[in-house]
């Protein structure tokens, strides 16, 4: 399975406009912001962000890539019996922001965001590998499917859109859901 690349390095410019998109997107939504209203946020000007980002597709790909790498970062799990954990925690984090968990998955459900669709998917793969090396190729690909699907801000959007839950109740359920998944191999393991 290949890894993903490096990050892209941004220059301060960049950075300076990605955040001034997100904040201006949490304060009125992703459908009244100009190119002049990020510029003057981020203190340059307007043709500078167009020569970086000549459309708004590529800005708004750009800042879902950039939410998901610095707003919902956090610490990769030691165990894979601690991937629902971190899947709680990542879910409370979308409730917490939850505008820029919207673009993230809005961008990510159209296949157009620009990063990578499972970004957990190797390491997922690679613990089970170590950790359960008794799971054959297709019950392992199974598994990490299921807690990539999990882990995603489509999730917690799908969650709170389209089944009315709130932010505890969707931590909840996909802690619990991740749980079940793993609880079937717990008496697989390695050690």
């Amino acid at each position: 399975m290949p890894e993903a690349g490096p990050e892209p390095e941004l220059s301060s410019t960049q950075a300076a406009i990605l955040t001034a998109y997100s904040e201006l997107i949490e304060e009125v939504g992703t459908d009244d912001i100009s190119f002049r209203l990020i510029a003057l946020r981020a203190g340059i000007g307007e043709r500078t962000v167009f020569r970086y980002y000549p459309t708004r597709v590529d800005l708004l790909l750009a800042t879902s890539a950039w939410i998901e790498r610095t707003i919902f970062t956090r610490q990769e799990s030691e165990s894979i019996f601690d991937v629902p954990i971190a899947i709680r925690e990542a879910m409370e984090a979308y409730e917490l922001r939850p505008e820029l968990a919207h673009v993230v998955a809005e961008t990510a459900m159209r296949g157009v965001n620009g990063s990578e669709p499972a970004p957990r998917r190797d390491r997922f793969d690679s613990m089970l590998r170590q950790e359960v090396p008794s799971l054959s190729d297709h019950e392992r690909r199974l598994l990490v499917a299921a807690l990539c699907h999990l882990d995603s801000s489509a999730t917690w959007v799908t969650m709170r859109r389209e089944l009315g839950m709130d932010g505890r109740d969707i931590a909840d359920a996909a802690m619990w859901a991740a749980e079940a998944q793993l609880d079937l191999i717990r008496a697989r393991t390695a050690g």
